[in-house]
């Protein structure tokens, strides 16, 4: 029977000074004795609105029902019905702002911890060798899928689940996409990563890693020989502020100093081939997800001071609310209303300053949030050696600029329809490359779309 006088269970995690000098997970991960009891929280609504709020629609009142029942088989199964990256959402999804905001109980008291439960089945599965196999009734017809990030995974396993023959193309040497490079060690750890991604071999899904579309193989040819192709690129070109000195050495965008640290494995130089510099005192401009996964992994590098530079305050950083106090925990200092001018360097070009205005809040903008306007006269010059730009990132022009028949939007992004389709016979696009930022169940949830339409054009025939 639900018991909704349970407090909201704590997710037990390393110690802020321990986990500063490492890049072991932070979230220790739930027990079965709290996971249970975190479980029988849940009221089991008779209109279940938490499944409104998940983008790929698991039936979260039944999966947590079996887990307060001590059925954590069943309880995997009925996740894996619609997800099967668990152990991956449960861990980066933004469960606070999607299902756990519907949560019923969530209205009086703290929501239900969905997220961390579909962790713990996730991780419960992976430790006892969980397996569940798929009826596929195969069909001649091929999907290529570009990218090999959620939406493309998703993408993917749902046209294997459908019986096409899918091929999987992706331009670096391990498939995940920003799930490998861009989401540090010790926020999802890789082996994880790596078991979850193996549903694609398991499922019999052909991925082709080290292969640049546009480069490797023409899009028209691969066209030509699919029947119809799923575009996951992505997201990976960054954003800068266009100010005088981002030129200089020691600053990085973020993209750059996490994928050096995260799948280059920088943190084990000389043990893996790529370095990274990072000097003693190093700021973040930004206060998004990216630029808190920065920050800790600035700490971790040996960084004496980490600041945050954002220019509103922390109520508005855009940072999910655990990762902007793990950051703090671990000693990182959120400098607000502050906003970039110019990085000063020294005589042989590296980073030595940067120089910043002092900013005040006005009226909301169009993301309603408060307006962050200069005070005159207020710059000043703060003292860092490490400066790594974290704003945001666009879709990367190498692919785009290959396929000038594809529309795009103003933002440089895909154009699509609602059922994810560009204006190119047989061309599907999701994720990233649609979206521009956004989360990991956000794409997963396009992929799936993408999947149902791709399978609607190739069994009607109609676009």
């Amino acid at each position: 029977m639900p018991n909704i006088h349970i407090p909201r269970q704590e997710m037990p995690k390393q110690a802020p000074e321990d986990r500063r000098d490492n890049f072991n997970e932070v979230a220790l991960g739930f027990t079965a004795e709290l996971a249970q009891k975190e479980a029988q929280r849940c009221i089991q609504c008779k209109k279940p609105f938490c499944i409104d709020g998940c983008p790929v629609e698991i039936d979260i009142p039944a999966f947590i029902k079996f887990i307060s029942e001590g059925d954590f088989e069943g309880a995997l199964k009925k996740v894996r019905e619609e997800n099967l990256l668990p152990g991956i959402c449960g861990r980066v999804c933004p469960q606070e702002q999607q299902c756990e905001i519907q949560c019923v109980l969530g209205k009086k008291q703290e929501p239900v911890a969905i997220g961390r439960l579909e962790r713990f089945v996730a991780d419960w599965g992976k430790q006892t060798g969980f397996d569940d196999e798929f009826h596929i009734e195969e069909k001649k017809k091929s999907v290529a899928v570009v990218g090999s990030g959620p939406a493309s995974i998703s993408c993917a396993i749902d046209l294997r689940r459908f019986g096409y023959q899918v091929t999987l193309f992706e331009a670096l040497h391990k498939a995940g996409g920003v799930l490998q490079y861009g989401i540090p060690e010790f926020r999802l750890p890789k082996k994880i990563v790596d078991f979850e991604i193996n549903n694609l071999d398991e499922l019999g899904v052909d991925v082709k890693i080290n292969t640049v579309i546009g480069q490797h193989v023409e899009f028209d040819e691969l066209r030509g020989f699919f029947d119809a192709v799923f575009l996951g690129t992505g997201a990976g070109a960054p954003l800068f502020l266009n100010i005088e000195g981002e030129k200089l050495k020691g600053l990085y965008s973020a993209n750059e100093f996490l994928i050096r640290t995260n799948l280059m494995k920088a943190y084990k130089f000389p043990e893996y081939d790529t370095p990274i510099i990072c000097g003693n005192k190093v700021g973040v401009i930004g206060a998004g997800n990216v630029a808190m996964d920065a920050a800790r992994c600035a700490v971790r590098l040996g960084a004496d001071e980490v600041y945050i530079l954002y220019r509103r305050t922390k109520k508005q950083a855009p940072a999910r609310l655990e990762e902007l106090e793990n950051a703090l925990e671990e000693g990182v200092i959120l400098k607000e209303l502050v906003n970039p001018v110019r990085v000063l360097g020294t005589d042989d070009g590296w980073v030595r300053a940067i120089e910043l205005i002092m900013m005040e809040l006005g009226e909301p903008d169009s993301s309603g949030r408060a307006r962050p306007i200069p005070i005159e006269n207020s710059e000043f010059e703060m003292e860092l050696d490490t400066v790594v730009v974290a704003l945001g990132t666009k879709p990367n022009r190498l692919f785009l600029n290959k396929v000038p028949e594809l529309e795009t939007t103003p933002w440089g992004t895909i154009q699509v329809d609602e059922r994810l389709k560009t204006n190119m016979e047989g061309v599907y696009a999701g994720g990233d490359a649609v979206r521009g930022n956004a989360t990991v169940i956000l794409a997963l949830g396009d992929g799936r779309t993408a999947a149902r339409s791709i399978h609607a054009y190739l069994q009607n025939g109609k676009h």
